[in-house]
């Protein structure tokens, strides 16, 4: 089945994540502490935080492709969306350890200066997690995955960071050292604006929610399936990378019951073109039956 193949395939971006974090966490905590820069010990810091949310985005995919069950009907899809949400926290919580550290370092003057070697390692690092952002934004697209997703923002976010950190440690090499408290107050600040963006949208997912512009794309192409008169209900939400919608529309009241399964068919196909990963459930009603459920699509 082409669900459980994507989430599959998403497993590669977890790995590499990992692998990635594992290197490059080690390699900044190392050489930070030898060549003296708070902002890459912060960065590597940051990296070994990650390699706990990408493992909680790995289990998070693993659940998901467990079958629906007698507890879980719908199946255990949302698993990543919670892994996503679970990353958001741990990311929060190095964020503000960050912070707190370096601006501790900042009020009490406490600066040395980098030595070239430290920024030559945000440098790298920077060029690499870039690479691994690209990977993973596109399984995320291929798979519809929001736990990939959550996993390639925050490789982004890294990114930035040793890039950041590259030109704080420069700026201290150059006669600047407070620079390099500054640049890992401000990583810290990154780190926590990628975990409310990623926790945002987790929380969005979770409680049912569901673009409007989304929702008006898919109604319009409702109405335009030939036989529909009037489209009265549509509902949508996420769940995983799968999409449901449920929705109402009348049909000519003479129609007979093969020819009104027919429309349903007609519209299930035409979302489906749209969204492939989508269940669609059709309610058709005689139109002029007037319902207190109208919701006022017409």
């Amino acid at each position: 089945m082409e669900l459980y193949t994507n989430l599959r395939q998403g497993e590669r971006g977890a790995w590499l994540s990992i692998a990635t974090y594992l290197i490059l966490s080690t390699a900044k905590l190392t050489i930070g502490f030898i060549g003296a820069s708070t902002a890459l010990k912060a960065d590597g810091l940051n990296n070994t935080t990650d390699i706990i949310a990408s493992v909680a985005v790995l289990i998070g995919l693993r659940i998901s492709q467990k079958p629906p069950d007698g507890d879980h009907h719908y199946g255990h899809l949302r698993a990543e969306t919670v892994a996503s949400l679970i990353a958001s926290f741990i990311m929060a919580v190095v964020g503000l350890q960050v912070l707190f550290n370096s601006g501790k370092s900042f009020i009490e003057n406490n600066h040395s200066s980098p030595s070239l070697l430290t920024a030559v390692v945000a440098i790298i690092s920077g060029v690499i997690m870039y690479g691994v952002y690209r990977y993973n934004l596109k399984l995320s697209e291929r798979t519809k995955s929001s736990a990939v997703k959550a996993a390639a923002l925050d490789n982004r976010s890294d990114a930035l960071v040793s890039f950041g950190t590259a030109i704080g440690i420069l700026g201290a090499i150059i006669g600047f050292p407070i620079i390099d408290s500054i640049t890992a107050i401000i990583v810290g600040i990154i780190i926590i604006k990628t975990a409310y963006e990623i926790f945002f949208e987790a929380v969005h997912t979770l409680t049912d929610g569901f673009d409007e512009e989304e929702v008006e794309t898919l109604s319009t192409l409702v109405r335009n399936v030939d036989g529909v008169i009037h489209l009265i209900d549509f509902k949508g939400r996420n769940h995983g990378n799968m999409v449901f919608v449920d929705l109402t529309v009348t049909v000519n009241p003479e129609l007979n019951v093969w020819k009104s399964h027919q429309i349903t068919e007609d519209i299930e196909n035409t979302i489906r073109l749209a969204k492939p990963l989508t269940v669609v459930l059709v309610h058709i009603e005689p139109d002029g039956l007037v319902h207190e459920h109208n919701t006022g699509l017409m």
